[in-house]
């Protein structure tokens, strides 16, 4: 049972990488054009998939299950459901978490230059 949060951690991670961090920022950027921009309501959900960590999180789970075969409660295609929801959403509460300890560190980091500014010299 605890390989789940095992699971949803490289999930959570690969997700919160495409969609938030500088490295993909390029593609993301295209993708957010290509998701209000296209003509079709296919091709523009498609894209969106890569700006949305919640959205990606569902793909990335569905490769995670094909490589390892996990199930939870049942052995055929209702254990890959359960499972898949189920990593879906514990690594979703990871990103919520990561997310907000960086909001912590940076406004930790603010405060601290505004302090050092205030120091007299």
């Amino acid at each position: 049972m605890e390989i789940i949060f095992i699971l949803a951690i490289p999930v959570a991670c690969i997700a919160w990488t495409v969609t938030k961090e500088e490295v993909f920022r390029e593609i993301r950027e295209f993708c957010v054009d290509k998701s209000t921009n296209c003509k079709k309501l296919y091709q523009r959900k498609f894209f969106y998939l890569f700006t949305c960590e919640y959205c990606f999180s569902h793909y990335v789970t569905i490769l995670m299950l094909l490589m390892t075969n996990f199930t939870l409660i049942y052995p055929d295609w209702r254990g890959y459901i359960i499972a898949g929801f189920s990593i879906v959403w514990i690594a979703n509460v990871y990103m919520s978490l990561y997310n907000l300890i960086r909001i912590d560190l940076k406004k930790q980091k603010i405060i601290t230059q505004k302090e050092e500014k205030e120091l007299p010299s």
